[in-house]
């Protein structure tokens, strides 16, 4: 972005206001600037004050969601380019994000390079796929996500969908999926 002109002003999301400043400051010295907001109604109201031409949002905003913020962003501004960031990744919500509009979804800790590099339309190099299988654990939680999207979040339909008690399916939630690849197989 070195250079350039700033894109339009735009719009952060996250409902961690340090993170929120920072990330701030980070895009700015890369010629974005932005305005804050840490709730939804928040954004909603920054982003008609503001017509941004891109928003950077949190998947978890407190008890809300990210997804919810896509296409009311969208019906204000239809050009405006989204991007969903979240440390809770799955495809369930990926898949759901690109479905209500958004252009990007990027797992937490992203570095405000790739997010520059995203808002600019740049595509990622990809690197050659690891033949390596994806841990259970990992797949479990997708399979789980996915389920709680069909249910619309209802823990307990998605333990009938999975044929699991709902307790067992709330504990499985309260602990982080795990690594894509085993730590042993990773690269340094």
């Amino acid at each position: 972005m070195t250079g350039q002109t700033a894109v339009a002003t735009g719009l952060l999301v996250d409902d961690n206001l340090l993170y929120l400043q920072t990330l701030q400051r980070s895009l700015r010295k890369r010629g974005f600037e932005s305005v804050l907001a840490q709730c939804i109604d928040e954004a909603l109201s920054q982003a008609r004050a503001h017509l941004p031409g891109f928003a950077v949002i949190d998947l978890k905003l407190g008890e809300e969601s990210g997804l919810d913020l896509i296409e009311p962003l969208k019906q204000i501004r239809g050009d405006m380019r989204i991007l969903l960031v979240t440390g809770y990744a799955s495809v369930a919500t990926a898949v759901e994000a690109i479905k209500r509009g958004a252009d990007h979804y990027l797992l937490k800790p992203v570095t405000a390079d790739a997010l520059a590099r995203a808002l600019c339309g740049e595509q990622e190099e990809v690197p050659e796929p690891q033949n390596t299988m994806v841990p259970l654990a990992r797949l479990e939680w997708e399979h789980i996500q996915q389920a709680l999207a069909e249910t619309q979040g209802n823990i307990s339909a998605a333990a009938r969908l999975l044929g699991t008690h709902r307790r067992s399916l709330q504990r499985k939630l309260a602990r982080r999926p795990g690594p894509e690849r085993p730590e042993g197989d990773r690269e340094d």
